[in-house]
């Protein structure tokens, strides 16, 4: 399986941490929220990775190389404009093969078990689903949630009982076809194509009910670096 990790925004919210640090690279329990994910991806024998990036993409490339000291194989889809989620996955079909792939955001922290995955492919093909995404709890800046979960059904946030709604983790898996009508280039949001999929009744999930963050500010990423300090020192 080949796994995507996001890297091309701006990190508007985190500024001036991100006026000369790519988000990614920014640093929580001593190493990169980045090499997170790669190490846990790697520990879960998924090492055929694919990092896209804009904002100074450079640093990236030099901090990660090609992942051998990872144990992992990384290419780079170089973006000369960040063009969202869905856009930039398009833009990378080239590194990516014909069969579900992971998709993580690269700014989040989360304990979900990487090695699911594979398994969650051949049920996604199985049932002839277009994604499968990994749902957490509302968190205080999101309590609204994005959709709702019933069984392993995932539907647009509608559901009469509001509490019933969960929040997309940034993780999941997608079959190449959500993406074919995208012009490469483009720039393109992933919601409208994961809610149309959703219409179709093509959509399946998970809640993983572990740690979870969206490290969207400065203030969460300071949170999150003491946590993840202190449990390295109990």
């Amino acid at each position: 399986m080949i796994a995507m990790i996001l890297a091309a925004g701006r990190g508007e919210r985190m500024r001036p941490l991100t006026d000369h640090t790519p988000k990614p690279l920014l640093e929580v329990g001593g190493k990169a929220l980045i090499n997170w994910h790669i190490e846990r991806l790697v520990a879960a024998g998924i090492n055929q990775l694919v990092i896209n990036h804009a904002h100074l993409g450079a640093q990236i490339e030099a901090a990660l190389g090609d992942g051998s000291r990872f144990g992992a194989q990384i290419r780079y889809s170089a973006e000369t404009r960040a063009l969202e989620t869905a856009g930039g996955i398009a833009y990378a079909h080239p590194w990516l093969n014909e069969e579900p792939f992971a998709v993580i955001n690269g700014d989040i922290w989360c304990d979900y078990d990487f090695s699911r995955l594979p398994a969650c492919a051949v049920g996604m093909q199985a049932r002839g689903d277009l994604a499968h995404l990994i749902l957490v709890d509302n968190p205080p800046q999101h309590p609204k949630g994005d959709f709702c979960l019933s069984g392993n059904r995932i539907t647009p946030g509608t559901a009469p009982n509001p509490e019933s709604l969960l929040t997309f983790s940034g993780i999941g898996l997608y079959q190449p076809a959500l993406f074919g009508a995208i012009p490469h280039g483009a720039v393109a949001p992933l919601a409208p194509l994961l809610r149309a999929a959703m219409a179709q009744g093509k959509v399946s999930g998970e809640h993983h009910t572990g740690q979870w963050v969206d490290v969207g500010t400065p203030q969460r990423l300071a949170d999150l670096d003491e946590k993840l300090r202190k449990e390295a020192h109990v």
